[in-house]
């Protein structure tokens, strides 16, 4: 979920078991030849992608073994894999050999679940809510387990009507912003009534009200349950903090930022103030914070002047911001500092300052290792600004050649020839980066994501997405390619399902783009308009979205 502050509904609740596991196997006791070779061998197959090849191989270490830690990893990579057959013989050997009981009815309520037994997955639920804390594992279940999200919210309505959920507030948030997530309207606003029935007068019920209503369209009604919480002058930090994000996704920074300026204030409050104004790009307000900001700077306060030179900058008072960043005395905020006054002298247009001083800053050995690599990274940014591409190239070069082969340089010089529409020379960026770090997420999904966008190598690209889910299957950005290489290779009804699974996870207006373009694929065009509404909303110069507008000839999406 985006946010200001990287703060939503979601840290009021108890976050889903993770479903992932370590990459390196834990070797089996007393291994024999064939469990270690087949180990061996289901590692490879994992680095490679290769799910199925990997699966196999785990369950034939398992069972040369009696591991019930290798039984395990055959079961969830089965799981991943979408191999019911396998995945039944890894759960049901990985019980006989003992394990975590609560962790293997979570998979076996998947299993079931992905071969559409849903009286059995009922049944597995119910094992799940009887354990202490077991309804954390139903939540999981139902946000990542469950073959389609349709499929989840009958079973979670199921849970409600069975009155299964236990008398817990937390578990009744978690539930109620599950349904949210899954876009069960009349579900969540159910749940959160008899939250309310339950626990009146708990301001965390009113803040998932307020988010439930806001989620279904009710942006008027949302903001009158959190004036009311506002209005407690007794309310805790921690919540006032959470009713500013509310504001925040409701898209009224200013009722954000006002929120934020009550109470005692310290310089996290007045960064994320700031930010907010600079979002709503109300210069009045952020002007007015600025001078009271100044008035108590006289102190050398590196985090207060680093501030100020931050809002200056936004405000284009660019002297006035030199002369903040400039006056950062020391600590930690002084190589930001030095990389803004580059950005603030590129913006006085005295390039020649402001790549001087990233210079000095990249020949400085008592600077940090990751100011030095920045400042090679602020040059090339400021030399594609410059449209001086080959100015940019030698920026990337030189930071290569003082950090050989540093994954941060890579990265961004992979997204700038990738920019360019140069994918062979993204590519070998990108590989170098796992040659180094062969399980990087990052790259290992951008390359997969870049082959399956921009050439035909779909194959290729959905193994290397399959490396990264294998990792991070419950991350919404790796699911969302793994959902775009599966329309590129035709399997639309299977990308749909997973793409609107990633858009649950976050709302992003890059996966609201891919929602709207396989749903238009499939001559669903009302419903995908929806959707590119959602991620004009958004950002509406998000290159995904302006690319399949043009590519359909869309003029008019709609209000």
């Amino acid at each position: 979920m985006h946010g200001w502050a990287g703060i939503a509904l979601a840290a009021l609740l108890v976050a889903a078991p993770a479903w992932g596991f370590a990459r390196k196997a834990k070797a089996p006791q007393d291994p024999t030849g064939a469990s270690l070779e087949a180990t061996l061998a289901g590692e490879f197959a994992l680095q490679a992608g290769k799910l199925d090849e990997a699966a196999k191989a785990y369950l034939e270490a398992a069972k040369a073994a009696n591991d019930a830690t290798l039984a395990e990893r055959a079961t969830r990579i089965s799981l991943l894999a979408k191999d019911n057959r396998r995945a039944e013989q890894a759960l049901a050997l990985w019980r006989r050999l003992g394990g975590d009981p609560i962790a293997q009815s979570a998979a076996q309520a998947s299993l079931a679940l992905r071969r559409g037994d849903e009286a059995q997955a009922r049944r597995e639920l119910a094992v799940l809510m009887a354990a202490d804390d077991g309804w954390q594992q139903v939540v999981g279940v139902l946000s990542v387990g469950a073959r389609d999200p349709e499929q989840s919210a009958r079973l979670l309505k199921g849970l409600v009507d069975d009155g299964a959920i236990p008398p817990k507030l937390q578990a009744w948030l978690a539930f109620g912003g599950l349904a949210q997530k899954l876009d069960q309207d009349e579900l969540a606003e159910r749940i959160v009534d008899e939250v309310v029935r339950r626990f009146p007068g708990e301001p965390r019920v009113a803040l998932l009200r307020a988010s439930q209503l806001r989620e279904a369209g009710k942006p008027d009604e949302a903001r009158k349950v959190l004036a009311e919480l506002n209005a407690n002058p007794a309310l805790a930090p921690e919540l006032r903090m959470l009713v500013a994000s509310e504001y925040d996704e409701l898209g009224d920074f200013p009722a954000a930022a006002a929120t934020l300026a009550q109470g005692p204030q310290d310089e996290h409050t007045y960064a994320l103030r700031a930010s907010l104004l600079a979002r709503s790009e109300d210069k009045t307000a952020l002007g007015a914070l600025y001078e009271e900001l100044r008035r108590d700077a006289g102190k050398p306060d590196p985090q207060r002047r680093l501030l100020l030179g931050q809002i200056a900058e936004f405000l284009k008072r660019f002297d006035e911001a030199l002369e903040w960043y400039r006056g950062v005395p020391g600590g930690d905020q002084k190589w930001p500092a030095r990389l803004r006054t580059a950005n603030v002298l590129h913006e006085l247009k005295r390039a020649p300052e402001a790549y001087k001083s990233l210079h000095d800053l990249q020949a400085d050995a008592g600077a940090p290792e990751e100011a030095r690599r920045d400042a090679y990274i602020l040059e090339a940014e400021l030399q594609n600004r410059d449209k001086s591409p080959d100015g940019e190239l030698d920026a990337y070069a030189r930071g290569l050649a003082a950090f050989p082969d540093d994954p941060e340089i890579l990265y961004a010089r992979a997204l700038g020839w990738e920019r360019r529409d140069n994918i062979a020379r993204a590519e070998a960026d990108f590989r170098k980066i796992l040659v180094a770090d062969p399980d990087s997420t990052a790259a290992l999904n951008a390359l997969g994501y870049t082959l399956a966008d921009r050439t035909t190598r779909y194959q290729e690209a959905l193994e290397l997405i399959d490396r990264a889910r294998a990792a991070e299957p419950d991350n919404a950005a790796i699911i969302d390619s793994y959902g775009w290489v599966l329309y590129r290779l035709g399997r639309t009804e299977e990308a749909l399902v997973e793409l609107r699974r990633a858009l649950s996870l976050q709302k992003d207006p890059e996966i609201a783009a891919h929602v709207g373009e396989v749903l238009w694929e499939l001559g669903r065009k009302d419903e995908a308009r929806k959707y590119f509404r959602q991620a004009r909303e958004l950002d509406p110069e998000n290159r995904s979205l302006k690319r399949v507008l043009d590519k359909l000839g869309l003029d008019d999406i709609g209000p």
